[in-house]
């Protein structure tokens, strides 16, 4: 319709008669501005999402969200003319109403109900991974050093089995590298090494390797002009839901550190919907939740919009609560004290509607009807207005297992990660200098069989071209003992060693997150 043209239609708002008041819309322009999607559940808010992202889609922009329940699949199928939506319709005046299947992309950390999803280890970065793994400051130091090491030693840390490497190489070395980087106890590195068995068992192996995930396809288009919806399969990820929030967020933080400043532009170039967003921030550090205002407020200038979905807006800190311009508030239940705060939170974030009160409307609104605000002129909110939500294009509802197939067979990226690819990286190198060493040690200790008078054969170390004193009682062989001297040689190679590994530390980057710039 043509009046549809650089706004998408959310729905139609009523009167205090009941009777339709208005259109109400999301100007594309104020979509990268960010929103809010809230309400108790079953109140409508999973369908008020995919309405939302049909209607990004048909503009051209790029979805990206979470299928917590498996009911957001059906945005994949055209939709069914089923009697209470062709009555929603009917009362917004939503005519002709048009069914249609988007063009959807399923993901899946697990790679059963979609494309496989990863990342390495560097990319998740220091302070993500401490999240992940619930690590106490002291552990969380660890974590830092760590990388550190990896950053200056040229050890790439692409899985789970490389930083095991790491710690153990940390732990065996504790006492020489806490001269260098600061205490390394074993007791911490003994704890993060519990904590990745933890996540091992928990399924995280398979996040982590590669191939990576590349943000450029979680940003396509179709042939018809409509933006890919990447839908990730989360109803078994959310049986872990710190991994469900971390994995959420590390994907925020690579938009933030791989695409251009662009200003405003005239629609987002992807917008990003975090679903259950309770979990990033309960009990996140102060550090982590600073960091996660920063960038949303900053991600803006690229083009991409972030919309939380949850049931409290108090779930959502005052800082990033304060950035969200764009508003759906669906209804919320006011029996305990927190939920009476809930509501009253909620309508004083609305700009005022002198026809009914905020508070007590929310705890009225009937499913599928919500508050709703957007930003319109000069970017100024609207008045809140009391809206039916117009019904989803797509089907309302899962698909079938073999719908799922077959979209996921003639997918844009089908047979691109598939695979685990696991090249050299931090354990491989590290197990082959552990092999090398222990090597030279045995050379040392067992030399090759040399005239009895000759020096070499006791535990001292002589110089080159230097005979010992052949008038010196002859020693017993010892195993090794404290301090080794290094030949000229060995020093030359580890100042070298020691360039090279400066020079690749300050080739690495990481972003406001602590991941890996790519």
């Amino acid at each position: 319709m043509p009046e549809d043209i650089g706004r998408i239609f959310l729905g139609a708002s009523r009167k205090p008669d009941d009777s339709i008041n208005a259109k109400e819309y999301l100007e594309l322009k104020f979509g990268n501005r960010h929103g809010l999607v809230t309400g108790a559940t079953g109140t409508g808010k999973t369908v008020s999402l995919q309405v939302m992202a049909e209607g990004f889609s048909r503009a051209g922009v790029p979805v990206f969200c979470a299928d917590i329940k498996g009911d957001l699949s059906g945005i994949a199928a055209r939709g069914e003319p089923k009697d209470f939506l062709l009555k929603r319709a009917e009362e917004i005046g939503l005519s002709p109403y048009e069914f249609e299947q988007f063009p959807v992309i399923f993901w899946d950390l697990y790679g059963e109900k979609g494309h496989r999803v990863r990342t390495t280890i560097a990319e998740m970065g220091p302070l993500l991974l401490s999240r992940l793994m619930d690590a106490s400051e002291a552990q969380e130091g660890v974590i830092n050093i760590a990388f550190k090491i990896a950053d200056q030693g040229g050890l790439p840390l692409l899985d789970l089995k490389d930083f095991q490497a790491l710690l153990n190489y940390m732990g065996e070395n504790a006492s020489e590298l806490s001269n260098k980087y600061g205490l390394i106890s074993k007791s911490s590195v003994g704890s993060i090494q519990r904590g990745l068995l933890v996540l091992e068992q928990q399924g995280a192996e398979q996040f982590f390797g590669e191939p990576a995930l590349k943000i450029s396809d979680i940003m396509r288009t179709s042939q018809n002009g409509y933006g890919q919806i990447s839908v990730l399969a989360a109803d078994k990820l959310m049986m872990n839901p710190r991994l469900y929030a971390t994995f959420l967020l590390w994907l925020l933080s690579e938009l933030f550190e791989e695409l251009p400043e662009i200003g405003d532009p005239e629609k987002p170039k992807l917008v990003f919907f975090f679903d259950e967003a309770h979990l990033l921030f309960d009990d996140a550090p102060k550090v982590l939740t600073q960091r996660v205002e920063q960038v949303v407020r900053l991600i803006r200038s690229k083009g991409v919009g972030v919309y939380f979905v949850t049931q409290n807006p108090l779930d959502v800190p005052d800082t990033v609560l304060a950035q969200l311009g764009n508003r759906v508030q669906h209804a919320l239940r006011a029996y305990t004290p927190r939920e009476q705060k809930a509501v009253q939170s909620a309508a004083e974030t609305f700009r005022p509607n002198p026809d009914f009160d905020c508070a007590t409307v929310i705890t009225t609104l009937g499913t599928g009807e919500a508050l709703v605000s957007t930003l319109e002129a000069k970017g100024a909110p609207s008045i809140v207005e009391r809206t039916l939500i117009r019904p989803p294009s797509g089907r309302v509802g899962p698909i079938t297992d073999t719908e799922r197939q077959k979209i996921m067979a003639n997918s844009p990226v089908a047979g691109q990660y598939d695979q685990d690819i696991d090249r050299e990286s931090a354990y491989e190198i590290l197990i082959a200098r552990a092999s090398k060493a222990a090597d030279s040690d045995a050379a040392k200790q067992h030399p090759q069989a040399q005239p009895a008078d000759n020096d070499n054969a006791s535990g001292r170390w002589t110089l080159p071209g230097f005979g010992g004193d052949k008038d010196a009682p002859k020693e017993k062989p010892t195993g090794r003992t404290g301090y080794q001297r290094e030949t000229v040689m060995e020093a030359a190679l580890k100042s070298v060693a020691r360039t090279v590994a400066t020079q690749v530390g300050r080739a690495l980057v990481r972003g406001i997150l602590g991941s890996l710039k790519r």
